[in-house]
């Protein structure tokens, strides 16, 4: 029971709480506002949102997913981030168990899913959160044994190479940008937290599941051939992959040229 609790409630329970918190972060941060005050609040008719009803999920399930006040649609998209980051706290505690190693999984994976969305929502990938994340993972390397210090330093710099590179070849081409800056600045950040074989690995995943959705977007006609899709989305989901299944990925790729 006490295994149970350590391993799986816990982490469950902190990880709903703190996706609460990322719900507000992916919310305010794009548009200049504090991510501490004010108080949620409902975005039609004003009113403060109880703490009761703030609950992770529940808050949700009790409001029957509809303002106390006014009675105004919330956002499902709120509940699928806060069980979202619980399932990841989870995930992160039976990967590198209890310890400074899961703290890190953990806000590494964090920083992941917030970039994601924001991107989603805004196609930008904001300084605010890719700078600090690459201080944040050179800060670290003592207690972090996926990487080292050089190992780090090379995969950002790779990381954020292969974008401008990418860039300068499709300028040559077509005189456009294939990538933001943000997107080099995220890669660069993913680089010091997974190091150089991370960077192939997560660039194979997004590139492969970009693709694959850009197809299916043309296909529906949603976009055509010139348009753009958060392509830091799916660095986050490649990111989050590389995490956990890194090593058993890049083996199973290696495979192929051997």
């Amino acid at each position: 029971m006490t295994e149970l609790l350590l391993l799986r409630v816990y982490p469950a329970l902190l990880g709903l709480l703190i996706g609460s918190y990322l719900n507000v972060v992916i919310y305010r941060l794009p548009l200049g506002k504090s991510t501490v005050t004010p108080p949620s609040s409902c975005p039609r008719c004003g009113a403060r949102i109880k703490a009761r009803d703030n609950l992770p999920i529940l808050g949700f399930l009790l409001l029957r997913g509809r303002c106390r006040q006014c009675g105004e649609a919330i956002a499902w998209r709120y509940s699928v981030v806060e069980a979202t980051t619980g399932a990841v706290f989870v995930a992160v505690v039976a990967t590198f168990g209890l310890g400074v190693e899961a703290v890190i999984g953990a806000t590494f994976c964090c920083l992941l899913l917030v970039l994601a969305l924001i991107d989603i929502d805004h196609m930008i990938l904001p300084d605010r959160l890719t700078l600090p994340g690459i201080v944040v993972g050179l800060l670290i390397q003592p207690w972090w044994p996926r990487t080292s210090w050089r190992s780090a330093l090379l995969g950002a710099v790779l990381g954020a190479g292969v974008i401008v590179a990418i860039n300068a070849v499709w300028w040559l081409l077509r005189r456009v940008q294939g990538f933001g800056l943000g997107d080099a600045k995220m890669l660069a950040m993913i680089g010091v937290f997974l190091g150089p074989e991370g960077i192939a690995v997560t660039l194979l995943l997004a590139t492969f599941s970009g693709s694959l959705f850009g197809l299916y977007l043309i296909v529906r006609r949603r976009i055509d051939l010139s348009g753009k899709l958060p392509f830091g989305t799916f660095l986050a989901m490649g990111a989050a992959a590389t995490l956990f299944y890194g090593p058993q990925l890049l083996d199973w790729y290696l495979a192929f040229y051997r």
